[in-house]
């Protein structure tokens, strides 16, 4: 679901990545025919690329897993002057923005979660929010780590030990899809966590009041503050600290170009803020063999392409014997039913299929990929798990559609996309925690390691290292002596 971006090497402004290049990466099929969407006029395309890694040199599979490029330059100089101006002007600043974007008169801009009252839902949308919540609480309370101490010699112990970051800002975007699943992913880990001051920014609606599902799953996971605004306003309210919105230490979820734009300025800037990472277009990759169902293959890739136009999914037929005609009708067919189909369209005309000769050819290219969410689509899919090194979250076999993780199998689906799954992880219980190390010694302890420490300093020529040690020897020794 949310997904990240990466920063063009050497510039503070601006994120791009590129396009596979055409011409040695031409089409192996012709491409479809454009179809118009039933019902709704959309005129939609299923079309995507394809490729055979056999045929491809080193350097063409590698420029594979370019993303589509997205260019923030112009981005920049709109956040930029919003970031400044909610640093000096506050409140009045957000005000001002929300009603200029979002047509929205706000009277107060941040509300006591505990003012409010108890959002009022249909039981059965109730019970699904109350199952995701279980599952996901379930699957973060798990990830709690027992304190540790360990002996490394005789009176040296060492220790890590972990604490919340006090106060955090989670963004649940509003716009052309209403988030309040991100609420839970995002506010459940935070709870656990222990974290005292939870903000949660949304946009309002228009009558300037909050999502009412958005405000169930708040109240549920324990957020203290709602700052109803969206955009780069939003992320700027949090970093800075307004009259009504505390300031934050570390802000964390999805949005649109704006809402990373202003992420990414504020972490490097005096606002002394921390982010989870950079968001950006949402991606699957999809491994199918000939025992996978077309019509499971065609949804699990639309239903990542309905994000947004900037979306890219990724198709690896695993062997012989599976029906790529079947699958491209299915695509069709469900994309020109889609109420969003429009994006999708616009989404598969950046996507590929590739072909792989076996299963290890095909985890080898998602490994080179990296995608934010991986489905291995495939018999025994199980047997496999062992071979994948790069993925934001992994989907096995036929019934485990990407839309569980999306909601409420209990991961979270704040992951890393555009790659960073070869470095980064998913938002995850320890997104929010802060670990500190701890040690200390006994006498002896200090007599059997201080002369080697005392040693190292005196090589690096750090004078008052070494005599910080070797004071209290002689002051250990001297009383021994007596």
């Amino acid at each position: 679901m949310p997904t990240f971006l990466r920063p063009l090497p050497g510039s503070p402004c601006i994120y791009a990545t590129a396009r596979p290049a055409a011409g040695p990466l031409a089409p192996c099929f012709p491409v479809p025919t454009r179809r118009r969407a039933k019902d709704i006029g959309l005129t939609t395309s299923s079309a995507m690329k394809s490729y055979r890694l056999s045929e491809l040199s080193d350097a063409e599979v590698s420029g594979l897993k370019a993303r589509p490029r997205i260019d923030f330059s112009s981005i920049f100089g709109t956040v930029n002057p919003i970031v400044e101006d909610v640093r000096v002007r506050g409140d009045a600043a957000v005000k001002d923005y929300t009603e200029k974007f979002d047509k929205v008169k706000l009277d107060d801009v941040v509300v006591h979660v505990s003012d409010l009252p108890d959002a009022e839902l249909d039981p059965a949308v109730k019970e699904a929010f109350d199952v995701a919540y279980d599952n996901i609480y379930a699957f973060h309370v798990s990830q709690k780590v027992p304190e540790k101490t360990v002996e490394n010699m005789e009176g040296v112990r060492c220790k890590r030990i972990t604490r919340c970051i006090g106060s955090v800002g989670l963004y649940v975007p509003g716009g052309t899809a209403v988030l309040p699943s991100t609420a839970l992913m995002l506010a459940v880990p935070a709870r656990i966590a222990g974290c005292k001051t939870i903000v949660l920014a949304t946009p309002p609606s228009s009558d300037g009041s909050i999502c009412k599902e958005v405000l169930y799953c708040a109240k549920k996971a324990g957020v203290t503050h709602i700052l109803k605004a969206g955009g780069a306003q939003a992320i700027s309210a949090m970093a800075w600290g307004t009259t009504s919105c505390p300031k934050v230490e570390k802000i964390f979820g999805p949005g649109n170009q704006y809402v990373t734009a202003a992420k990414m300025i504020l972490q490097n800037s005096e606002a002394m803020v921390s982010i989870d990472m950079p968001a950006g277009p949402s991606e699957v990759l999809v491994i199918a063999d000939k025992y996978a169902n077309p019509v499971h293959v065609a949804a699990d890739l639309l239903s990542q392409a309905e994000h947004g136009p900037d979306s890219q999914v990724v198709l690896v037929i695993a062997g012989d014997g599976v029906d790529l005609g079947a699958i491209e009708a299915e695509v069709s067919k469900q994309c020109n039913a889609l109420p969003r189909g429009e994006f999708a369209s616009k989404a598969l005309s950046h996507s590929f299929t590739v072909f792989a000769k076996d299963m290890v050819e095909a985890i080898s290219f998602s490994n080179l990929y990296a995608p934010e969410h991986l489905i291995i689509n495939v018999k025994d899919a199980e047997k496999w798990e062992g071979l994948v090194e790069n993925a934001g979250s992994v989907f096995l076999g036929q019934w485990t559609p990407e839309s569980v993780g999306d909601y409420a199998s209990g991961t979270n689906h704040v992951l890393p996309t555009y790659g960073y799954a070869r470095m980064y992880s998913g938002v995850s219980l320890n997104s929010f925690l802060k670990y500190i190390t701890v040690q200390s010694l006994t006498e002896e302890g200090l007599r059997k390691l201080g002369p080697y420490v005392a040693k190292m300093a005196e090589v690096e020529g750090l004078e008052a290292h070494k005599r910080a040690v070797t004071l209290r020897l002689q002051e250990a020794e001297a009383t021994v002596t007596v």
